[in-house]
């Protein structure tokens, strides 16, 4: 062990580079009153910045700059606000990512999967203008793309078998997750995927997934008014990245979030009741099975329980008193964002669906949650910050406010481009992927300013999910596990995971090893891309990582099955499958120099161990 920490220390590169503290530092709480800035920008943005710098530094120059080149297109929208305003500051962008580089990136932040070492070759080969769209196509109709979009959507959704309140269980959170797949196979507009969460009604969360979203806000110890306030506030933030709306439900704005939001600072916590009005004619309630301590749930409206509108009338519970506003003992619905309410006779979770997704917000909400993921920060971030007050550029905010997106016009754009287009997630994702911004390298040639980050002149590194690395590391070396989960049988793929918590099983080796990369619980952890020395550790140590760096076998695994090759053969196919892309000079040099040492089998394990210990492996840049 100690040649191959050598080896991977001294002759490649270190797992990570530490330019900044502030990286391993704690990622930004869920609330606005935790992300001081910092020469304007969150921790989570100069963290992102510094990873950025710190991977980009050692990445290798594959192809020449001259041979760079963007996809063959026409102007996008994103390209017309983000090029613009770097025009306007006389920031020049980053390069354009090598072909190398493309490839890799967009494989994995569309399917959780690195590339096969032959559609690499076969990509860097062609010679189209219009390879790279044809490459996302194709990557957007893999079933791969609904394995990674579940998962993604899952995390936003909180779908887990159990949070701090209840429990789901593993039926439940397999009913959900099998929904959101049925959704993303068939291509439903996500406004129709978010109206059938906020509406579904039935009598099983085992067989009907879609009960389960309304399930996650279930509050006990306390009154019903308690569940309507929190299935709200999950609704306001999913849906509408309003956190603050959490806030309202028990407190005016104004003395709680005067420095964090101007729109949350001038409402009232009656207005957040109106909006959780729309809930209190919905009773979520346990169904016991025949087995003790296990049941599911129904989701009925106007039950005995929940029948009249939102009632002023609690002392106790997990909120502040309700009492009654002058002669006022109940609150109707209304939509406070614009004052929208439900028609006569139309029920009241149909006309919050019909209000929220027709609201812009909610595609303004969706466009940032994916910009987010796919550029490292959001044009508003945190993404589930949104000011409703600082978001027009043709009606700032009076001083000290300022405007809230980064580039507010584009924010705007993409959103009405997404409802244009009918709602359509491959759409989105498509248009983004598709620009030159996306396509930016994340070096950057010349002296590069932090203060460039909001106009995105460069792409930000991101490290791999937890269930990326895992799959990247079965993938590349051809050794398939097979982990038994509950309620889903057989799985290979972590990116297939029902959910982060106790998969596959709790105390599992490799449970433990996803965890370090910090993939959350979908409750009051968060997945994080923070790097930490277990992570380190894990990759170098741990029997996952060193059963697949065997020379031994199986067979068909990758080293098993290259070892009769020339040494240069050898490095560049270990170096193509693991890290999509051929060894630079440096590397060959060193990698060969190693496999002429001693033991051919023992060096040809410590070059494919080091691959995984790479910093580029283990970061999409």
């Amino acid at each position: 062990m100690r040649c191959r920490l050598l080896l991977g220390i001294a002759v490649l590169m270190p797992l990570f580079a530490q330019p900044d503290c502030e990286y391993f530092g704690p990622r930004h709480e869920h609330f606005s009153a935790q992300l001081l800035l910092k020469n304007g920008r969150t921790p989570h943005q100069r963290a992102v910045s510094a990873l950025t710098s710190a991977v980009a530094a050692v990445l290798p120059s594959i192809v020449p700059a001259g041979s760079r080149t963007a996809s063959a297109q026409k102007q996008s929208t994103i390209d017309y606000y983000i090029f613009g305003a770097m025009q306007n500051a006389g920031v020049n962008p980053a390069p354009m990512t090598t072909d190398y580089e493309f490839i890799r990136r967009v494989t994995l932040d569309l399917t959780g999967r690195i590339p096969a070492p032959d559609r690499v070759t076969a990509f860097v080969a062609d010679t189209s203008p219009d390879k790279r769209a044809k490459l996302i196509d194709e990557l957007l109709a893999k079933p791969e793309w609904i394995d990674k979009w579940t998962m993604w959507l899952g995390d936003l959704y909180q779908n887990n078998s159990q949070n701090s309140q209840i429990r789901r269980f593993p039926e439940g959170v397999k009913a959900f997750n099998d929904y959101i797949r049925a959704a993303l196979a068939a291509d439903k507009p996500y406004n129709q995927i978010a109206t059938d969460l906020i509406t579904a009604t039935g009598t099983d969360s085992y067989t009907d997934g879609t009960l389960n979203l309304l399930v996650g806000g279930v509050v006990n110890g306390g009154p019903i008014q308690d569940i309507f306030d929190q299935q709200t506030a999950n609704l306001a933030d999913m849906f509408l990245g309003i956190a603050h709306v959490n806030c309202l439900l028990c407190h005016n704005g104004r003395g709680h979030l005067d420095t964090l939001s101007l729109w949350g600072s001038q409402q009232t916590r009656y207005s957040a009741w109106q909006l959780a009005a729309y809930l209190s004619h919905t009773q979520a309630k346990t169904v016991p099975t025949s087995v003790k301590n296990v049941f599911y749930w129904s989701v009925q409206d106007n039950t005995p329980a929940a029948h009249t509108d939102y009632p002023l009338n609690t002392t106790t519970g997990n909120r502040p008193a309700r009492q009654p506003v002058g002669t006022a003992k109940n609150v109707a619905p209304t939509y406070f964002f614009n004052g929208d309410t439900p028609k006569a006779g139309e029920n009241y979770r149909a006309a919050l669906a019909r209000s929220m997704t027709g609201d812009f917000q909610f595609a303004r909400a969706a466009v940032n949650y994916m910009w987010a993921y796919f550029f490292g920060v959001g044009l508003v971030d945190p993404p589930d910050q949104f000011d409703l007050m600082r978001l027009d550029p043709d009606n700032p905010p009076a001083s000290p406010w300022t405007l809230q997106p980064s580039n507010p016009r584009l924010l705007n754009s993409l959103a009405q481009e997404f409802i244009d287009n009918n709602y359509d997630l491959k759409w989105l994702m498509r248009a983004i992927v598709n620009s030159n911004a996306y396509q930016l390298s994340s070096r950057y040639e010349g002296t590069y300013n932090p203060a460039w980050d909001a106009l995105y002149a460069r792409k930000f590194v991101r490290r791999l999910w937890a269930e990326e690395i895992h799959d990247a590391i079965v993938q590349s070396s051809n050794v398939l596990p097979s982990y038994t989960v509950a309620a889903n049988g057989n799985l290979t793929w972590a990116m297939q995971f029902p959910e982060p918590l106790n998969t596959p099983t709790a105390g599992n080796e490799v449970t433990a090893f996803l965890d370090s990369f910090l993939r959350g619980n979908r409750d009051d952890q968060v997945r994080s891309g923070d790097g930490s020395i277990a992570q380190a550790l894990n990759l170098m140590n741990d029997p996952f990582v060193m059963s697949r760096v065997k020379s031994t076998g199986p067979a068909g695994s990758l080293l098993f099955s290259s070892m009769t090759m020339p040494d240069d053969q050898l490095v560049n196919k270990l170096f193509l499958t693991v890290l999509s892309r051929p060894a630079t000079q440096t590397e060959m040099t060193a990698a060969l120099n190693l496999l002429k040492t001693g033991n051919h089998s023992q060096a040809a394990e410590n070059l494919l161990w080091s691959l995984y210990n790479k910093v580029d492996f283990v970061f999409n840049y």
